[in-house]
């Protein structure tokens, strides 16, 4: 058996299953079998569900990747795991779709060119022309597909067309105010994540922060979500939240939203390329 090496590959293991005794034991002497070091490990038993959660980080010189996943194959029949096998180190291929608000578009990109998230970006789509210059400066691929109601079909078709021909795992909703098809919805299932402010279900529609300001807020946030057929309902990964206070003008409410915002987001995005998050049904398992 081979001990692992600083040079061993990197593999970040997702499971869930019907909780049982047994199973952390289990997985940890599959690892061990195979020569693995384990690095990093966390744990959940969500009670209401019944249901066990497990993220493993580890690395092993002695077993290929195909192996793996072969054995991990049988591994999980006997514990009824739906379970998961990535590469650590491998950057997550993203799409980014984006409108006319540019600051969720900004902060991702610089935090990607600086290192600190997983993610490698494909290409940036968006409904308008005002971000191209700025996709341009960081030597991303840009594609302007306008949307109105006649060609809503034929426009999904193409950002899906990009969408898989650039091998995304993930989507992000960078301020896209476009309502996505239930089809497209069905497609991007677990891999697409959207961003908005978190006085929904008040303060609908245009400039929430108007509304907001107009009703003497107290408190502004921002929630980071899956995005489902169920407009703006899906599986929340992140939320914060900022104080405000009858000294903030609508130019103050508006700039903190879109930073709050902008790092809610940029987490989000964050614990999902690092394979953190676990949907479990209409919630999450976040293994921060």
């Amino acid at each position: 058996m081979t001990t692992p090496t600083p040079t061993s590959p990197a593999y970040i293991l997702n499971l869930s299953c019907p909780d049982r005794t047994g199973i952390v034991h289990a997985v940890s002497g599959f690892l061990l079998e195979r020569g693995a070091n384990i690095e990093e490990a966390a744990q959940y038993n969500d009670h209401g569900t019944g249901l066990f959660f497990m993220r493993v980080r580890f690395a092993c010189g002695d077993h290929g990747e195909a192996a793996l996943r072969d054995e991990l194959k049988t591994f999980a029949a006997g514990f009824g795991m739906n379970l998961q096998l990535h590469a650590a180190t491998v950057p997550m291929k993203t799409v980014i779709l984006v409108s006319k608000e540019g600051h969720c578009l900004n902060d991702l990109l610089f935090r990607w060119k600086s290192g600190l998230l997983a993610i490698d970006v494909r290409a940036i789509i968006s409904n308008h022309r005002d971000f191209y210059q700025l996709a341009a400066s960081y030597n991303v691929p840009f594609h302007h597909i306008p949307v109105t109601a006649a060609t809503k079909a034929q426009a999904e078709a193409k950002q899906l067309e990009i969408i898989e021909s650039e091998g995304a795992e993930l989507v992000v909703l960078a301020r896209y105010m476009q309502i996505l098809s239930n089809d497209l919805c069905r497609n991007l299932a677990g891999r697409a994540i959207n961003i908005h402010h978190s006085f929904l279900p008040s303060f609908k529609g245009a400039k929430p922060y108007y509304q907001a300001h107009d009703r003497g807020v107290k408190l502004i946030g921002a929630t980071a979500h899956y995005v489902t057929a169920d407009l703006d309902e899906g599986p929340i990964i992140e939320q914060d939240v900022a104080r405000a206070d009858h000294t903030d003008t609508v130019e103050d409410l508006t700039a903190r939203g879109r930073d709050t915002e902008s790092q809610v987001l940029a987490r989000a995005v964050k614990w999902h390329s690092e394979h953190r998050v676990l949907l479990n049904g209409h919630r999450t398992v976040v293994f921060r």
